[in-house]
C-alpha cells in the first residue's frame, strides 16, 4: 500500500473511530423554545434572549448545516462532499468538488507565496501534520464545519463553546476585558467579545504556531460574529486577518441549526488506530524524501 494511502486511511479512522453509537435517551424537549399550535418551533418568532430580557441568547446545541460542494460559493464555509471519507472542510476551505481537495490543486485564499506552498504541502499531505490526528486542540473555526454539534452556554461573564469532538472546550469572555498584552499562547487562540446590536463581536488573537489554520500564522487576528436569527438558527462568520501569511484579510460564514439539547462523549484515543498508520505513513514519507535527496 502506498504511503499516501496509509495517511488517507489513517485520517479517515481518527475522524470516526470515536463516533459515538446510537444509544437509548429518555425523551426530553428543550425548553424555551416557542412553538406554533402545531407543537413546532416557530420560526417566525424572535431571538430568545437572556434573564434581563434584552441580550440575546445563543446558548443551545448547534450542528452546522451540509451542502454539496459543487456551485458552492467562495463565501460558503465548507461543504459535505467526503473524498477517502473525510469532509471538504478539514482539508480545504476553498474546495469546490472532492477531485479538487484529493488532487490538493485548489488554493483559494488570498496566500502570500511560502503560505500557499505550505496549505499545499498540507492539503497534499492529507493532514498527517495536523495536531488534530494526535487528539489535540483543533483551531476553534474548523469546528463550524465538523459533523459533531457543539453546545453553546451563555452567561454574563462568558460563552462557553463544549465541542462534542474530541471533547474540546473554549472560553468566550464577555466581561469587558481586554486582549491581553503578553498572554499565554494557546491552540484556540485567547478571546474577548463584545455585543454590536443583536450580533456577538469576538476578538482572538494569540495562537500558537501549531494552531494550522490553512496556513495562518501564530500572529493570526481572529473576528467572528455570532448572530441567532431565529429559535432555530444560529449564522456564523469570521474573518482571518495575518498579514505575514495572507496578502488581505479573508471572511467565510455558515449557518447552524439547533440540536436537542445533548451532546455524547468523545474518546480521542480510544480505539485510535489511525495514529500507528498515520505515524508509519508519515516515516514512509520522510524516508522517501532522505533517500531522494541523497541521489
Amino acid at each position: 500500500m502506498r504511503a499516501s494511502s496509509i495517511v488517507k486511511l489513517a485520517a479517515v479512522a481518527l475522524i470516526f473511530a470515536a463516533v459515538p453509537l446510537p444509544a437509548q435517551w429518555p425523551e426530553v424537549k428543550t425548553k424555551r423554545v416557542p412553538l406554533t399550535r402545531d407543537g413546532k418551533p416557530n420560526l417566525t418568532a424572535p431571538a430568545p434572549k437572556i434573564a434581563n430580557g434584552k441580550t440575546p441568547d445563543l446558548s443551545g446545541v448547534w450542528l452546522s448545516e451540509k451542502a454539496p460542494c459543487e456551485g458552492t460559493s467562495s463565501a460558503t464555509f465548507g461543504c459535505n462532499d467526503a473524498p477517502e471519507g473525510i469532509p471538504i472542510g478539514f482539508i480545504d476551505i476553498t474546495a469546490t468538488s472532492a477531485e479538487e481537495v484529493d488532487r490538493g490543486a485548489k488554493i483559494g485564499l488570498p496566500y502570500q507565496p511560502w503560505a500557499a506552498a505550505l496549505a499545499r504541502q498540507r492539503i497534499a499531505g492529507m493532514g498527517k501534520d495536523s495536531p488534530t490526528p494526535r487528539c489535540l486542540p483543533m483551531p476553534s473555526i474548523a469546528h463550524w464545519n465538523s459533523f459533531h454539534p457543539q453546545k453553546l452556554v451563555q452567561t454574563e461573564e462568558a460563552l462557553i463553546v463544549l465541542d462534542e469532538y474530541m471533547d474540546q472546550y473554549r472560553q468566550i469572555f464577555l466581561d469587558g476585558r481586554p486582549l491581553p498584552k503578553d498572554p499565554f499562547p494557546y491552540f484556540k487562540g485567547y478571546s474577548v467579545a463584545r455585543w454590536e446590536g443583536d450580533t456577538l463581536v469576538v476578538d482572538t488573537t494569540n495562537f500558537t504556531d501549531k494552531t494550522a489554520f490553512r496556513g495562518a500564522s501564530e500572529k493570526m487576528h481572529l473576528v467572528e460574529r455570532f448572530t441567532r436569527v431565529d429559535p432555530e438558527t444560529l449564522l456564523y462568520s469570521f474573518t482571518v486577518d495575518d498579514p505575514s501569511a495572507f496578502a488581505k484579510p479573508w471572511t467565510a460564514e455558515i449557518t447552524s441549526v439547533r440540536g436537542d439539547g445533548r451532546i455524547f462523549e468523545y474518546a480521542c484515543h480510544e480505539g485510535n488506530y489511525g495514529m500507528e498508520g498515520l505515524l508509519k505513513g508519515a516515516r514512509a514519507d520522510d524516508k522517501k524524501a532522505a533517500g531522494g535527496a541523497g541521489k
